[in-house]
């Protein structure tokens, strides 16, 4: 474990400094530097969303992904539509608990695979760009690509749920409610994600009181 938090930190860090050094040598070359007075009032708009939503996925996906798994998420991004339901289907498929060692183990595995992955697809989909452009672009197709992150997760979903579907109505309902009510929160559906957590660690613990779990 300290091995994998060696290496996790020198990756984050590493990272971090690589996103900062790719502007820093545009604006090194090219002359051209941001007028601060404007780059700070932009920043002051939309780093507390950032930061935010930042310090809620730690504490929010760290259990569910492990150490090693999340250091790899972390660094590769993209954990919300990618990563965490990568770790948390093949976690399932085991039958793998989060939070032991073989949950650890399969999460880091799972995550370290899909990195791979897209970076495949990635790579492919620039290099053939040009010949599937026009069928991604097709009508036809839109619908399809504006459901792909509610089909993941709705399928995600039961196999959740189905475990012990008396914790998920709560949690369910409450958001259903208030999307219903203020649609305009759909944009800040991250910052919600604590929000579902507690209402169902509440909820759970009163049903448990209760009898009911």
């Amino acid at each position: 474990m300290s091995s994998i938090h060696f290496a996790g930190r020198i990756w984050i860090i590493s990272a971090f400094l690589l996103l900062i050094a790719v502007p820093t040598a545009i604006s090194i070359y090219f002359d051209a530097w941001p007028h601060w007075n404007e780059f700070i009032i932009g920043m002051i708009g939309i780093a507390p969303t950032f930061w935010t939503v930042g310090t809620i996925e730690v504490f929010t996906f760290v259990p569910m992904l492990g150490v090693g798994g999340s250091y790899n998420g972390f660094v590769t991004g993209n954990l919300t539509n990618l990563k965490v339901p990568c770790a948390i289907n093949a976690m399932s498929m085991v039958k793998a608990e989060a939070g032991t060692e073989e949950g650890e183990l399969v999460s880091t595995i799972a995550i370290a695979v899909s990195s791979i992955v897209t970076t495949v697809v990635i790579a492919i989909g620039v290099l053939l760009l040009f010949w599937i452009r026009p069928l991604l672009e097709a009508p036809v197709l839109a619908p399809a690509f504006a459901n792909i992150l509610p089909s993941l997760f709705g399928a995600l979903a039961v196999v959740m749920i189905s475990r012990n579907w008396k914790i998920a109505i709560a949690p369910i309902v409450f958001m259903l409610l208030l999307f219903l009510i203020f649609p305009g929160l759909a944009s800040a559906v991250g910052v919600l994600v604590p929000a579902g957590v507690v209402i169902a660690i509440v909820s759970s613990r009163i049903m448990y009181k209760k009898g009911l779990l």
